[in-house]
């Protein structure tokens, strides 16, 4: 983008509300938790009402935790596994799923910047040592593109707990993997330069909803 553009986008991203995040944030969340459901439908056969629940209580900013309560639920039925808690220094597969993350939150940056916004200020992730808040922010309905894709490479090497050349070469593909977005199927990468896109509007004004994948 040229410089005055690009400014333009940077000061309305500045500049946005306390409401206008708190919203984003809210749909955010919704669709996070959402997506969580089906995951966990898909891989379980069993149909978890609670979640369902949880998604239509979120509020805005997610003022009572609705996502911290959904994703306690989550991991602990997507992966029976003993000794097993979601965290970065945890027992595998959590090392498949951060070096998963990891790739995912590059993907997103990359279609920020494209976006012409600054994926250091967050619309929830605040830290002065992070420069890709909004990053972090945007990508959490998208993590679940990243668990499936983990499950799926244990249901092929259930023996293969670490984080091997072919594993990173396999998980590589979520750049490609297919999405459906505004009812339409996309590669993720595209689906990004969407949501994205209508974040942008967000802030400038012109929308006040963010798009976002739906897990099927």
């Amino acid at each position: 983008y040229g410089n005055t553009t690009q400014n333009e986008r940077f000061r309305y991203q500045l500049d946005a509300s306390v409401p206008l995040v708190k919203q984003l944030w809210q749909q955010t969340i919704k669709v996070k938790i959402e997506n969580q459901a089906r995951v966990l439908e898909k891989c379980t056969g069993e149909v978890f009402k609670c979640m369902k629940v949880w998604a239509s209580d979120v509020r805005s900013g997610d003022s009572e935790n609705m996502e911290a309560r959904a994703a306690a639920f989550y991991w602990k039925n997507l992966f029976p596994i003993e000794g097993f808690t979601r965290g970065r220094d945890g027992i595998p597969p959590n090392n498949l799923l951060n070096y998963g993350y990891a790739i995912l939150r590059a993907v997103v940056a990359r279609g920020l910047v494209a976006s012409g916004l600054l994926p250091t200020l967050g619309i929830h992730h605040h830290n002065r040592y992070n420069a890709y808040c909004l990053a972090d922010d945007i990508m959490e309905p998208y993590r679940m593109y990243v668990d499936q894709l983990v499950i799926d490479w244990m249901g092929m090497y259930p023996e293969v707990t670490v984080l091997n050349r072919e594993f990173k070469a396999y998980i590589l593909k979520i750049a490609t993997v297919d999405v459906y977005i505004n009812g339409l199927q996309r590669p993720l990468i595209t689906a990004l330069s969407i949501t994205t896109s209508s974040l942008c509007k967000c802030f400038t004004g012109e929308s006040r909803v963010i798009h976002y994948p739906m897990m099927t």
